[in-house]
This record gives structure tokens, C-alpha cells and sequence, in this order.
């Protein structure tokens, strides 16, 4: 499935692809900056992962009930059943964005008892559905902005790893695209002046910082500058939400890969009239939520990335 994609967008077959693999579950490995498959989930998981292990959670969207899912809250607490039910427990979960569908206090309470039940830190950035309340993102703030700069971003480290994450929903471009803006990008630059070029960065965001597909927003405006930042170091991933699915895409030494939603898939890039919540079967449905986990094994630039579906 590796494939290199110009900026201006990605190709729907490749994307097809991608969703049909997202459906079985796969775990992935790098090999000389090229994603290599080890083999379907459930036979990955049977094994006990070697290395330091977090989880990624995306677009929970708590308070949809749209034909598309009308119990997004009860697709969330499934998956955080899966969480708690594996058998090594990872050292903390981050969610990228779109907690909550409409920015509501009673579904960001909904959201952090469920989340909440598994136990475990969350590190969170906001989705353009966090920030709709009137003073534009206050409420997510003060549940989740402490210690953070600006509109929400911040980093910290782990296990040899630096963890980074930035706001990209707040300032959107034409089209929906997702924006940094000058005092995040100046401060992401200050904060990865004192790290070496061995050190492994994962950054998360919402929105990806490259263009799937502009013609929907699924993309940042300013995100070169922010890679370019990055591209000194020997291992970065990046992860984001906000497109509902799995794409991946490997450039140099960057990984992308953007994680399924918990709560509704949207179609493939131009694979219909526009972006939004798709409705499937109801059987059909788990096959295309899930979540994912990365493990990080020090000595190896490669990250193993595992998505876990609902149906699985």
C-alpha cells in the first residue's frame, strides 16, 4: 500500500484501499520509511507488545444521535471496553479532537466519564466540534487547558519520546483547511530547539497537517511550515482525526496516519458530493469505527501501529 501522493490531494482507490484494510484491523511497521503490514490485528494482539505502548482515540462526537449513529456515546464506552479489556495496558490514551458534536457542558461530562472509565491519562486537542460554544473554545479550555499555551497546544515527554500537540481547528482557511498560525508555529519551532535529531516526536493534532484533499478542508494551510520544522529528526509520526478513516502516508522519515472515528465514517476523498457522516448498514456499522495503538520500541525508528475496529 505504500504510495507516494503530490500535495493537492490523494487518490480514491488508494483511500478505498486504505478503508478496507482499516476494516480488519492491521498492524504496521516501517521498513526503511515504507509502511509494511505484520498481519491482522487479532493475530498481533495474541502476542504480548514489546516496548511502550499509548493509544489514540479520535472524533468521539458525543451528542451526534444522526441516522449515522444515533448512539454515538455507546460506540465511545465500547471502545473504551476494548481498552480496558487488553492485556497489557498502554501508559496513556490521546484523543484528537471532536470530543464532544456540539460543544455542550452535558456532553463534555458524558465524554469524560466515559473516557474516563478506562483508567488511564488522557492527553487531548480540540476539534473545530469543541471549540462552536460562544466564547469559542472556553469550555474546552477549562476542562483540558491546563498548562497549555494559547488556544490549547503544549508538549511533553515520555519514555525518550517527545510528544507534541498542536491546534490546528481554531483560525480554518477557505474550504474548511485547518490553520497553526505565526505564534504556534514560532513556538513550536522555540520548543524543538533543545531536542537532538535522534529523539523520536509523535505530534498530534485534529485536522492533518497535510492536504488529503483540499477540495473538502481535509488539510492544513500553514502545515509544510510546521514539517518543515520536523524534518531534522529521525522518527516522526503524526497523528490526526477530523476524515473519519485510515490514510497513511510515509514522507522520509514522517509518518501520517489518520485515525478511524468512534462514532460515524465519512466517505472516501471525492467518493461522494461532500464530506459529512455516511450512513451503512447497521451491521456494518463497528466495522468502520475503532481505534489505534502505537508502540514504540527504543533502538528502532519504526513505530508499530495497530487499528483496532469495534467490530473486531
Amino acid at each position: 500500500m505504500a504510495k507516494d501522493h503530490d500535495e493537492g490531494g490523494i487518490d480514491r482507490r488508494y483511500a478505498l484501499e486504505c478503508m478496507i484494510w482499516a476494516g480488519t484491523g492491521v498492524l504496521w511497521t516501517l521498513s526503511g520509511g515504507v509502511p509494511k503490514s505484520l498481519g491482522l490485528v487479532g493475530e498481533a494482539l495474541a502476542a504480548e507488545p514489546k516496548g511502550f505502548t499509548f493509544l489514540q482515540i479520535s472524533d468521539s462526537h458525543v451528542g451526534f444521535d444522526k441516522p449515522a449513529n444515533p448512539n454515538a456515546l455507546g460506540t465511545l464506552q465500547e471502545a473504551i471496553t476494548k481498552v480496558k479489556a487488553l492485556s497489557k495496558q498502554p501508559a496513556f490514551m490521546i484523543h484528537t479532537g471532536d470530543i464532544t458534536h456540539l460543544s455542550k457542558p452535558g456532553e463534555f461530562d458524558n465524554a469524560q466519564k466515559a473516557i474516563g472509565g478506562a483508567g488511564l491519562d488522557v492527553h487531548y486537542v480540540p476539534g473545530e466540534h469543541d471549540i462552536i460554544d460562544e466564547a469559542r473554545g472556553k469550555a474546552y479550555l477549562e476542562r483540558y487547558g491546563k498548562g497549555t499555551k494559547g488556544a490549547g497546544w503544549y508538549s511533553f515527554d515520555d519514555h525518550g519520546v517527545h510528544f507534541i500537540g498542536l491546534v490546528n481547528v481554531v483560525d480554518l482557511k477557505g474550504g474548511g483547511l485547518g490553520n497553526l498560525g505565526a505564534e504556534q508555529l514560532a513556538w513550536l519551532e522555540d520548543d524543538l530547539k533543545s531536542k537532538s535529531n535522534s529523539t523520536p516526536i509523535v505530534v498530534f493534532a485534529h485536522i492533518p497537517l497535510w492536504v488529503v484533499y483540499p477540495q473538502w478542508g481535509w488539510g492544513t494551510d500553514d502545515g509544510a511550515r510546521a514539517l518543515a520544522l520536523l524534518k531534522r529528526f529521525g522518527s516522526v509520526t503524526v497523528l490526526n482525526g477530523h476524515i473519519h478513516q485510515l490514510i497513511q502516508k510515509v514522507e522520509g522519515n514522517v509518518t501520517f496516519h489518520t485515525a478511524m472515528s468512534t462514532a460515524f465514517p465519512q466517505p472516501a476523498p471525492g467518493s461522494a458530493p461532500s464530506p459529512g457522516p455516511m450512513l451503512v448498514p447497521a451491521e456494518k456499522l463497528r466495522s468502520m469505527l475503532g481505534l489505534t495503538s502505537v508502540t514504540v520500541e527504543h533502538g528502532k525508528k519504526q513505530l508499530a501501529i495497530v487499528d483496532t475496529t469495534l467490530a473486531s
